[in-house]
């Protein structure tokens, strides 16, 4: 390697102009398309409100989004997991429809009720369009990667308005134990002027009170591990159960376009059934509420079957809004039993379970910090910290690698997806092996 005489610093200069430039184009790109996103979404929840009937209408629904994505959205269909396949693994540049489908699809899954998020929606529409400047810059494939983080980080940082979190979403997501700091500068320039450009759209995000407190004390950190022990639970059933189901469906349903039409018959039926549409859409009413006072105990778990029904049959949208309301309500419900204020531990439980379905504890507990104040800090860092320990090898992105294994060993690069697998040969090879000792064991007797 050829020394270098002149100081390190100075090859720093044009990086940062670089990527200054870049990232400030996917944040314009990015901020915009979530804006756009974001004024569509409340027009279509305002709707469905007002029209109740609708839902009846949500198999029609998904099952257009369906035909869609069978016809033109092959390519794209995996969405979030093929932006992280693609910065692990790069092959090809992300085609731009995946930005315009991802959209139709989720604004027709919330205008008819289904119960899914956002945060898929704007994160797939940031890695696409970002993407796109592949070809413009003549990018490596080195640089690529980054530029499709920075798009993960500007798309997630300007739906939720929290610019710190979605800069550190952008690197957290892509390995369980392991973040890429190569990409920390450009992440954070357009997560940071992404958020701005949402703002300077006229983009309002959700304000949360907290209301309640508590001092840091041996009673109160020991119920919050407690916390996030359920939490960390809850999100791994969360994943598990999501993914079997879209696995089921795809075993016995070979028409796509059926699946999410069944998906929306069931959903539609149930909301019926419970005679109230608190459990379908984003549930910001809910989750507000559950700041304010106690909610009922068993909200989290409907607005979990509802979610797992509409995400695990086809439905477009995410898992985090969906996951914040779980979450939120959960905190809201264990708070009695643990003695804790209602807003704290609703504060609490509506990132940790995120954190540990998706395994980004640092992203969530800065999120915390953005949404809630600095006072949650340490104790959402607790609760995020061994929710993401008690989720295991699991995730809500199949994609997701293993970094640095949680506990338990596991194979470095090894896919989310493939954890399951890898655990079965395990068991498989130890029970050959116990039948082969025990029976040269008894052959040597005889």
């Amino acid at each position: 390697m050829k020394p270098h005489n002149y100081p390190e610093q100075l090859d720093l200069l044009p990086y940062i102009g670089k990527w200054c430039v870049i990232a400030s184009l996917i944040a314009g790109l990015a901020g915009s398309a979530s804006a756009f996103f974001l004024f569509s979404l409340d027009h279509a929840t305002q709707w469905r409100q007002s029209h109740a009937w609708i839902i009846w209408l949500l198999p029609l629904g998904g099952f257009v989004v369906g035909w869609l994505y069978l016809h033109t959205g092959k390519s794209v269909e995996a969405g979030n997991n093929l932006l992280i396949d693609e910065i692990h693994d790069p092959k090809k540049v992300i085609p731009l429809r995946m930005a315009p489908l991802v959209l139709f699809g989720t604004v027709m899954s919330h205008l008819f009720g289904a119960s899914v998020g956002r945060e898929g929606t704007a994160v797939q529409m940031g890695g696409s369009l970002a993407d796109q400047l592949t070809h413009l810059f003549r990018l490596r494939q080195e640089d690529r990667r980054i530029l499709l983080m920075a798009g993960i980080s500007a798309g997630f940082s300007s739906v939720f308005g929290t610019p710190m979190a979605g800069a550190i979403f952008g690197l957290e997501v892509l390995a369980i134990g392991r973040m890429r700091y190569d990409a920390i500068f450009p992440c954070f320039v357009a997560a940071i002027a992404a958020d701005q450009v949402g703002l300077a759209w006229g983009v309002h995000h959700t304000h949360y009170a907290m209301t309640g407190s508590a001092p840091i004390a041996l009673w109160s950190v020991a119920a919050v591990i407690a916390a996030g022990i359920v939490f960390g639970l809850v999100g791994m059933i969360f994943s598990n159960t999501t993914h079997r189901l879209s696995a089921f469906m795809k075993r016995h349903i070979a028409y796509a376009p059926l699946r999410p039409f069944i998906g929306g018959v069931v959903v539609a039926v149930a909301v019926w059934l419970v005679g109230t549409d608190r459990y379908i859409g984003l549930g910001i009413p809910v989750i507000v509420e559950s700041f304010q006072h106690p909610v009922a105990p068993w909200d989290f778990l409907t607005k979990m079957i509802f979610t797992v029904t509409s995400l695990g049959t086809g439905f477009k949208g995410g898992e985090v809004t969906p996951l914040f309301y779980i979450g939120a309500t959960l905190g809201n419900a264990l708070a009695p039993l643990l003695h804790l204020p209602f807003s704290l531990l609703a504060g609490i439980g509506f990132v940790a379970v995120f954190a540990g379905a998706a395994n980004t504890p640092i992203a969530s507990t800065i999120m915390a910090i953005e949404l809630f104040g600095p006072e949650i800090g340490p104790f959402a860092a607790l609760a995020c910290v061994v929710s993401y320990l008690f989720s295991g090898h699991t995730g809500i992105y199949h994609a997701q690698r293993i970094g640095q294994a949680k506990h338990r060993p596991h194979p470095e690069g090894m896919k989310i997806s493939e954890v399951s697998a890898y655990r079965a040969t395990l068991k498989n090879n130890y029970r050959q092996q116990t039948s082969e000792a025990v029976t040269e064991k008894a052959q040597g007797h005889e």
